[in-house]
C-alpha cells in the first residue's frame, strides 16, 4: 500500500544532503522545481507517494546509522517496474535496511515474488521487522557471491543489483539468471567524490564495458544516482 501525499513523498528530509549519492537527503535536497529560464517550471520528478512501510524503515536505518540507501526517484522507478511484471519472479541483492525491497513490494501485484539477499543481518533485520510479514518477499541473509553460486532456482523477470557482485563483477552470472525480456537495474552510476577511490573505478570499468556484454541490452541514465536499466537479450 502506499502513501500519498500531495508533495513529493519523504519520511522527513534529514539534514544532509546530495543529489548524486544516495545519503539520506539525496533525493529530497531540493522540492523546488528549476526555473527552465523562460519564466515556466521544469517537470517535477520527485515521487508523490511511496510505500507505507518507509517512513519506519528510515527511522529504523538512521538508529543503526546506515545512511546509503536507494534515493526515492529510483524507488519510485523500481515500483513502476515491478508493476510491469504481474506473477513475476524478482530479485534484489543488498537488501541494505529494505528501502529497495519496500519500493518493489508497493509495484508488485499479490502474486509476485520478491527474494533479497543481503550480507549483513543487522542490516537485514530491519527489513525484516518492517516487511517480513509480507508473505510476498523472501528474505535471505547470504554473501552475494556465494548466493550466486548456490542459486538453482527458477529464473527471475527483474533484477535490481545493489552491491558488488551482479554489478561490478559477475555480471555474466547474475544475467543468466533472468529470463529473456527480464530488466536489470543498477543505480549508484553517477560518480561521487566521497566514495572509496576503489568504488569509483569499478563503476568506471562497468559503464565502459557495459556495451560489450553479451545478452544485455542497456541505456545509462545520468538522472537521480545514476541508473543503468537493462534487458536481457
Amino acid at each position: 500500500m502506499s502513501h500519498a501525499l500531495g508533495t513529493p513523498f519523504w519520511p522527513g528530509p534529514p539534514a544532509t544532503s546530495d543529489r548524486n549519492c544516495t545519503s539520506p537527503g539525496s533525493a529530497w535536497a531540493d522540492t523546488t522545481p528549476p526555473s527552465n529560464g523562460q519564466g515556466n517550471t521544469a517537470m517535477q520528478d520527485l515521487p508523490t507517494a511511496g510505500p507505507a512501510a518507509l517512513p519506519g524503515i528510515i527511522a529504523d536505518s538512521g538508529r543503526i546509522g546506515f545512511t546509503m540507501w536507494c534515493e526515492a526517484r529510483v524507488g519510485s522507478l523500481l515500483a513502476t517496474l515491478a508493476s510491469s511484471k504481474p506473477g513475476g519472479r524478482i530479485l534484489e541483492l543488498g537488501t541494505g535496511t529494505g528501502v529497495g525491497a519496500a519500493w518493489l513490494l508497493d509495484g508488485m501485484d499479490a502474486d509476485a515474488r520478491l527474494i533479497s539477499v543481503e550480507v549483513d543481518p543487522a542490516m537485514q533485520a530491519v527489513a525484516l521487522n518492517h516487511l517480513g510479514r509480507d508473505p510476498r518477499v523472501t528474505f535471505t541473509t547470504a554473501d552475494a557471491d556465494a548466493w550466486l553460486s548456490d542459486y538453482d532456482g527458477e529464473p527471475f523477470d527483474l533484477a535490481f543489483v545493489d552491491c558488488p557482485p551482479g554489478k561490478s563483477h559477475r555480471l555474466a552470472d547474475l544475467l543468466a539468471l533472468l529470463r529473456v525480456g527480464g530488466l536489470y537495474v543498477v543505480d549508484d552510476m553517477v560518480l561521487d567524490p566521497t566514495w572509496p577511490d576503489d568504488y569509483q573505478r569499478q563503476v568506471g570499468e562497468f559503464l565502459e564495458e557495459l556495451p560489450t556484454v553479451t545478452g544485455l541490452r542497456a541505456t545509462p541514465l545520468h538522472w537521480a544516482s545514476g541508473v543503468v536499466l537493462g534487458v536481457r537479450v
